[in-house]
Parts: structure tokens; sequence; C-alpha cells
């Protein structure tokens, strides 16, 4: 009897399990004892700074070391464009998908703008494109990997790897021997990490219901349910449809197969933490090869944002539904060219959200002062988008894995 029990509680003791099992307990923690959960804080900060403390030596090293494996400039033009243009078929899908939602359901009553303010918009310097492109241009590379500046170290590292295909192979062979050292050593170190994802999971979870509180979400739940609603459409079923068709492969069983990740993310709410993650599981679990996640994935934390665009997009018509603005099919259009416009080149700019949604209501002339009234549940809705954006990650590496299998053979 004794055996037996054992082997069930190491059946279902994974660490996926056990994950769920803090995001369970983590909530009604939070709920019950606020007080201490607020205090606990700083384990779940400690989790979420171990993994990024990883984040800027792997992408470094990996990123490089898949550049040097693709062989050429020519191989690695063509798995470039390839994933820009899938990141850009899944952000654009998202929104569409966030459009169509919210014409179905109309959410968001007229509300009086009166007495209303959001601070933090005015300390945004104002957006131009030339401050976007400049933004990804390191001036000192060793300024941008002390402050884990994710789009120039990127940026850095794919210059660094073609101008290292040039060099003779006595050259580039050190090189490849020692990158590829710190990329194991730092999977390795995740490894570690990842063991304590439980106890991270559930103070971070008990934090931020202690913080929000779930009264905060009841007042919005139309809202929230029309985010989450779209979150979830676009996971399950646009996502698997893409992977289906492109990636000729049963989109669900990989989901299955790499879940981890996107619950890492939602756990976490960082896209750059998550990562470690990403890779390891897209390769052990999800049978991806080592050189396309290495360039991939990397990538896709910093530019891809599916979540975060469905989650603008229904912010923005919410706010204009409230402010009792009607807009038109042609101010949607320009609403969803502008979010997948900006999900790709904003990505670089601090407070990267907060910074598109003030560009786009500027855009459309709707009032930032409404940013107030939805400002309370974005921490619990950026744990969701989160989720999602490294969702979309993971279906783009398996696809753009599975072109390069095909290539091959």
């Amino acid at each position: 009897m004794g055996i037996y029990l054992i082997t069930k509680i190491k059946k279902y003791a994974t660490t996926n399990t056990l994950v769920i099992v803090g995001i369970v307990l983590g909530a009604l923690f939070g709920s019950f004892f606020p007080e201490i959960a607020l205090k606990q804080k700083v384990i779940g900060e400690a989790f979420v700074a171990f993994l990024k403390m990883l984040v800027v030596p792997l992408v470094f090293a990996s990123i490089y070391i898949a550049i040097l494996g693709l062989g050429s400039l020519e191989h690695l033009k063509k798995i470039g464009l390839k994933t820009i243009g899938l990141y850009l078929l899944t952000t654009a899908l998202a929104v569409i998908l966030a459009i169509v939602v919210m014409n179905i359901v109309g959410i968001g009553e007229r509300v009086s703008g009166e007495g209303l303010e959001y601070a933090k918009a005015s300390t945004i310097a104002p957006f131009s494109f030339e401050a976007m492109i400049l933004s990804f241009i390191p001036t000192n590379i060793f300024s941008s990997l002390s402050d884990g500046a994710m789009m120039q170290i990127i940026v850095f590292a794919i210059l660094f790897g073609v101008a290292s295909l040039f060099l003779k192979p006595s050259e580039q062979e050190p090189m490849v021997k020692f990158f590829s050292a710190v990329s194991e050593a730092m999977l390795k170190m995740a490894e570690w990490v990842i063991m304590l994802t439980p106890i991270g999971v559930f103070s971070l979870i008990s934090y931020v219901i202690a913080e929000q509180g779930i009264g905060v979400v009841l007042g919005l739940w139309k809202y929230v349910l029309v985010v989450v609603g779209v979150i979830i459409l676009h996971g399950l079923v646009t996502l698997p449809s893409v992977l289906a068709f492109f990636g000729k492969v049963n989109p669900y069983r990989y989901l299955s197969d790499v879940r981890e990740a996107p619950i890492m993310a939602f756990s976490t709410a960082s896209s750059a933490a998550t990562l470690p993650v990403s890779m390891r599981v897209t390769e052990e679990m999800g049978g991806v090869n080592k050189k396309t996640a290495s360039f991939v994935l990397p990538l896709g934390a910093t530019v891809s944002m599916d979540g975060t665009a469905a989650y603008l997009t229904v912010a923005v018509l919410y706010i204009a539904n409230m402010a009792g603005v009607t807009l038109s099919f042609a101010d949607q259009l320009l609403l969803g060219i502008t979010v997948v416009a900006l999900s790709v080149g904003v990505a670089a700019l601090p407070s990267a959200s907060l910074v598109m949604m003030v560009v786009i209501l500027n855009q459309l002339g709707l009032p930032v002062e409404y940013m107030a009234l939805i400002v309370a549940v974005d921490r619990i809705l950026d744990m969701c988008r989160t989720s999602l954006n490294v969702t979309s990650d993971l279906v783009v590496t398996k696809i753009v894995d599975q072109f390069e299998r095909r290539s091959t053979e």
C-alpha cells in the first residue's frame, strides 16, 4: 500500500501539476490572508529575479550560436523573414479576433470623463518612429547588457554572429565552443531555478490577489471576461489552426507537451523571465531543433505580442464606448494596423504596453484619461496576455522548425 501511494504521488507531483496547485493555493491564500500575502512578496520577486538573471547571457549566446549554425547569410535571411512574417500574421489575427468580438458584444456603457485623470500618460515622451528605430541600436553594448535592453542585445548578437560567419574556421571554433558552453551552463542553471517554480508561483499569485482584491475584478467583470475570452479563443482556436495549417502537426498535442512555458508566463507576467523555460521545453518536450529555438524564441520574447495586441484592441474599443465615441470601419482598420505595427517596434521602449495605449488613443483622438478606469485590473490581465504572448512564440517556433525540416528532406 505504501509503495502504491508513493508511486501515485510521484506520478502526479510533476512540476506542471505542482505549479497549478501553487496557483490555486496562492489565490486562496491571497484572498483569506492578504496581510501575510503582501509581506511575502520578496519570495516571488527573488524567483523572477533568478530567471531574469539568466536571460541576457542566454539570449546573446543562443542567437550567436544559432546564426553560426545556419552557416550562411542566405539561410539567415530565409529563417528571419519566415519568423517575422509568422509573428506579424499571428499578431494580426489576434487583433482581428479582438475587433470582431468587441463589435459583437459591444461592452462599455457611456461614462462621464469629468474628474478622471491618468497622470502617468503625461510622463510619456511623444512617440516617433525615428526614436523607435534609434532605440534598436546599442551605442554601448556593455551598457545594453547591464540594462537588459533586449532588442539592442539581439541586434548586436545578430550582427556579431553575421560578422563571425566571415571569419576563418580556426577563428570561429573557439568562439563557438565558448558560447555553446555559456548557453548550456545557463540552461543548466535554469533547471535548478525551475525546481523552485511552485513556491515562486504561490508567492506571486497570492501577492497579486492580495494587492488587487477580488472586488476590483468583479467591478469590471464584463471587460475582464471579454479580454480573457479573446485571449483563450486565440490561444485555443486561432493559434492551433495556424500551427496545423503551416506546421502540419497535431497542435493540441504539441501545446500540451510545452504547456509548462505558458503556465510560467502566467505566473511571472514576463516573457523574458519565461525564456529559459520556453527554450528548455520546446527542445526537450516539443521536439524543436536547438538552432531554431535559439534564434526564434529570443526574438519572439521581444517582438511577439499577440496577447498584448489583443488586450490593447479590446481596451481601446472599450474606452471608445465609455467615451461615447463611435469608431467607423476605417477607424477600426487604422486601430488594427497601428497595433500590429507598434507591436514589433515599441517593444524596445520602456513600459511598452503603456506607450502603445497612449499612442493609439492619441492617434484615434480618444481621451487618455479613461485609462484610469481600467488600470486597476491591468496586473491580472497582464498575466493572461503574457501567457498568450509566450504561446504564440512556441507556435511560431514549431512552424519554423517544421519548415526547416522539410527544406532539408
